[in-house]
């Protein structure tokens, strides 16, 4: 798989060492262009569909992270290549796919290209299509606690559930929808083993209702009613993993 890609670093010698690093050992990286400074990035980025960056934190009039600031909706992966390791939280929190350091190591880097080439691969398998679930056989049913007792409901009945502070909002796939006094991690904790995923810090989805998925930086999924919810880049590849 060719992945589209743009080196944005500073320094000219470090642009060209990893471009030829690039071409001889990760054949399948496609350089569209390079910048030098985050304006310059940004230009390629808007001007570009891209699957991965390959960033340099420090750089002129900002850094690496002022640069995504401005992306937003960030599409594509990211691979920090630094002098600096004090970076790597805030990378981390940025949902870097790697985090390479300098003098950058050829057996690193192959790593990272790899990584992505993965990540990509089941993205596009995805996109468009009709997900068949692992777990379309699931069945069963759960106690919904209520004042006077508690609710039984099937667990196939529930398309996804809604953190909303200590309570949790649980949609029904009859268009009801139950207010429950429980946290999501309580209902992660009784639903993950019945076929559903957590695909951000605020929602829970039946992964059985899930009719598709849209690439994007974590994208989104969208389920049998029409709703559209989006993936935290964390947990994509944990909802990956539920399709073949």
């Amino acid at each position: 798989m060719k992945l589209k890609s743009i080196i944005v670093e500073d320094e000219e010698t470090s642009r060209e060492i990893l471009k030829n690093y690039l071409q001889k050992y990760c054949p399948n990286v496609d350089i569209l262009g390079e910048a030098a400074n985050v304006d310059e990035a940004l230009t390629l980025i808007r001007n570009n569909e891209l699957d991965l960056v390959f960033l340099d934190v420090e750089m002129p009039y900002g850094n690496a992270f002022d640069l995504l600031d401005k992306v937003g909706d960030i599409n594509f992966e990211t691979v920090f290549v630094t002098a600096y390791n004090h970076y790597a939280v805030e990378a981390l929190n940025a949902h870097a796919s790697y985090y390479l350091m300098k003098p950058i190591s050829i057996d690193e880097l192959i790593k990272a290209v790899d990584y992505v080439t993965e990540t990509r691969i089941k993205e596009d398998a995805l996109q468009d299509e009709v997900l068949v679930p692992k777990t379309a056989g699931v069945h069963g049913k759960i106690t919904i606690p209520q004042q006077d007792g508690f609710d039984v409901l099937e667990t196939a009945d529930i398309l996804y559930c809604k953190a909303d502070d200590n309570y949790t909002e649980i949609y029904l796939n009859n268009q009801k929808k139950k207010l429950v006094s429980k946290t999501l991690k309580y209902f992660e904790d009784a639903l993950t083993e019945r076929g559903f995923a957590r695909v951000h810090k605020s929602y829970l989805v039946n992964v059985n209702e899930i009719t598709k998925y849209v690439k994007g930086k974590g994208g989104s999924v969208i389920l049998s009613n029409g709703k559209e919810i989006m993936v935290s880049a964390s947990k994509k590849s944990g909802l990956l993993s539920y399709f073949k």
